[in-house]
């Protein structure tokens, strides 16, 4: 698997959030956070946005399912 590094712009993109939603959710460790890539420059390794994605489609589709019938 080839690894990208993206800047904020698609990682917003990719989860439909705001900035100030992301930053929360990366200081709660809800969100992988950054590595930097300079003083001023911080970007996020693919993977791990899209294994967080992955994640969050797995825990909807196991909520989502409906009650066996007795």
């Amino acid at each position: 698997m080839q690894q990208e590094l993206l800047r904020l712009p698609a990682v917003l993109t990719r989860v439909g959030w705001g900035r100030s939603t992301l930053y929360m959710k990366v200081k709660n460790g809800e969100f992988p956070p950054p590595i930097a890539l300079g003083p001023r420059a911080r970007a996020w390794i693919s993977s791990e946005v899209d294994g967080w994605i992955q994640e969050k489609i797995k825990q909807a589709r196991d909520g989502a399912k409906p009650a066996a019938s007795r």
